[in-house]
């Protein structure tokens, strides 16, 4: 019974999480209240039991989104130990590389480059997916501010509500190599990835499915180099490559939630190793709860708002939206 409340909770927050699409906040909801439900999903291992990937499975199997609850339900109920949802889910994962979010990940590029004297960075990114977040340099950005819009760059635009007192860059970071590591790397020529990676945005979200086609063929002009492998494993290897390239960043966007509490705990003691190293600076845009090392000292968002802390060099100093819609500075 402890496995079905924890697993209700998980869908709980991930209800007030995806608040802006209708479909899925009602759905998760549902879920948690659904004893038959939650019984069927614990028949999955722990990291299989995303709202996001079991959603996505489904309805990549004929579930219509935007729909009623009982689509899902009766989809899952009747799939059984061999059915075609449950082997979506056992075979894929949450990989969203949701690009918006460098609308809020740019100005911390920024302040390193500056660290740095405008030099290209060397960009290494953890659970990099299709590695559609490594070309920060060829998007335009809007942050709208009380002051009006910033506008930087050229490229497919990227919006952004931005409060506080950060010093927006006043160029576009340069970038002189893009590296990545990913357990299961997708690949931005293949189709059946291109449309998993579609299948993950959440339905009503046409704005961001949009950006997603846009970032394909961003990345398609020019593939990123990305090796499959575990983050702990590869990551110092990638880091002493990375250095003969220009000032390195690590850096992370909705991954580290992924991992199981020994894993987040060496990750954080890895990394801020190799930063005390000198041997990378590092970028991380989490959800709240899950790198506690970086919140530590830092202002608390209101415990009802799903935010994710951005962090740098392990200091959060920004709240930011999931998807990069908005962005909150601290300090």
């Amino acid at each position: 019974m402890e496995l079905w409340h924890d697993l209700a909770e998980q869908y709980r927050e991930f209800a007030a999480q995806a608040a802006d699409s209708p479909t899925f906040a009602t759905w998760s909801a549902a879920v948690a209240e659904d004893p038959e439900v939650l019984g069927w999903l614990t028949t999955l291992p722990r990291l299989k039991q995303q709202p996001n990937l079991v959603f996505a499975a489904a309805c990549v199997h004929g579930v219509i989104a935007p729909g009623p609850y009982g689509g899902l339900r009766d989809a899952l109920l009747a799939d059984g130990p061999e059915g075609p949802v449950r082997a979506t889910i056992l075979e894929r994962a949450t990989q969203t590389n949701e690009v918006g979010r460098l609308a809020t990940l740019v100005p911390a590029f920024g302040l390193l480059a500056e660290h740095h004297d405008g030099a290209p960075l060397s960009l290494v990114e953890v659970g990099a997916s299709a590695g559609l977040c490594l070309y920060p340099d060829r998007y335009a950005y809007r942050w709208r501010t009380d002051d009006g819009d910033v506008t930087l760059g050229v490229g497919p635009e990227l919006p952004c509500r931005m409060t506080g007192r950060v010093s927006l860059p006043t160029r576009v970071p340069s970038v002189a190599a893009r590296r990545g590591v990913d357990l299961n790397p997708l690949d931005v020529t293949s189709g059946d990835d291109a449309a998993w990676l579609e299948a993950l945005v959440w339905p009503e979200h046409q704005d961001r499915r949009d950006r997603l086609r846009a970032a394909l063929d961003v990345a398609r002009a020019d593939p990123p180099d990305l090796v499959a492998g575990d983050l702990l494993t590869e990551l110092p290897r990638l880091v002493e490559a990375a250095s003969a390239d220009g000032p390195v960043v690590v850096f992370h966007s909705a991954v580290i939630a992924y991992l199981d509490d020994e894993q987040r705990d060496a990750y954080d003691v890895l990394v801020r190793g190799l930063v005390a190293e000198g041997a990378c600076h590092w970028v991380s845009n989490e959800s709240k709860n899950v790198l506690p090392s970086v919140t530590s000292g830092s202002p608390a968002p209101p415990p009802d708002h799903p935010t994710f802390v951005l962090g740098v060099d392990g200091q959060a100093v920004a709240w930011t939206h999931g998807h990069g819609r908005t962005l909150r500075w601290l300090v």
